[in-house]
């Protein structure tokens, strides 16, 4: 007697589940060399998956991923994971409503790390930049906006880590009095920028003049703050004061749809 029936549509959905799951981050022609499903078939396939939360399509470069929902990844980059699904709808929102870009960063030890970005969905050039990139935690506009917000004893850590450092853009964290007072700036305006100082690069390279400006805030979730968010737009369009004028509101309004997504998605 025969048995049951193969399902294959299930079936082809189960491999390239398994694909992702031994090549994380994967681009679509990886996952038709790795599954030889035609590239039809596997939009179709990830759509469906991406429907029921199984699998996302980052905004940055259009690789795909587990969900944080099937990970079995270590905790931290769960979370990190969880933080970046719940923002890229909201961020890709945002970018269609202003054209300017935002990246979300998290905490990643003594650097801050880039887990999504809207860079490459932006009408405006820009450079791109990859997910996993280290910023600095003293002279970026995440990094000041996160600090400002984040828990004293959190805060505190975070210092006492790049005290150490021999880095020239950690040196801030050996001038207690100008930290504190820089961070209390922030809290003030209600968003941090770039010290004037740093006109771009990576965290431990090179400077390189970029030619942009950034405002950022926080992700407040009560009294922890899950990471931040920034807006970037060309030094050339608008001052600091004039942008800020116009687009903080919906900068922060957006910081909290990200939260109040992460709250939904954590109690599922």
């Amino acid at each position: 007697m025969a048995g049951p029936k193969v399902i294959k549509s299930l079936e082809r959905g189960l491999l390239v589940l398994q694909a992702l799951q031994m090549q994380p981050d994967s681009s679509l022609q990886e996952l038709h060399v790795f599954t030889n499903i035609s590239k039809p078939s596997l939009l179709r396939i990830l759509h469906t998956l991406a429907r029921s939360g199984l699998v996302t399509r980052r905004l940055a470069d259009g690789r795909y991923r587990i969900g944080a929902t099937l990970s079995h990844a270590p905790s931290r980059r769960e979370h990190r994971d969880r933080i970046a699904e719940a923002a890229a709808p909201i961020l890709e929102r945002l970018c269609e409503r202003v054209s300017w870009p935002s990246d979300l960063m998290v905490p990643a030890g003594d650097h801050m790390e880039i887990r999504e970005t809207t860079r490459a969905r932006s009408p405006i050039l820009l450079q791109q930049e990859r997910i996993g990139l280290p910023v600095n935690w003293l002279h970026s506009a995440v990094g000041r906006a996160y600090l400002a917000y984040c828990p004293v004893k959190e805060r505190q850590r975070i210092v006492d880590l790049l005290r150490s450092s021999k880095k020239p853009e950690d040196r801030l964290a050996r001038e207690p009095a100008r930290l504190s007072s820089i961070l209390a700036e922030v809290r003030a305006r209600g968003y941090g920028t770039r010290d004037p100082t740093h006109t771009g690069g990576y965290y431990g390279g090179p400077l390189h003049a970029d030619g942009l400006f950034s405002i950022a805030v926080p992700l407040r979730d009560g009294q922890r703050v899950l990471g931040a968010i920034n807006m970037l737009w060309l030094k050339t369009a608008f001052s600091i004061e004039a942008f800020a004028a116009r687009h903080l509101g919906e900068l922060q309004d957006t910081a909290k749809e990200i939260v109040s997504s992460v709250r939904s998605r954590t109690r599922r």
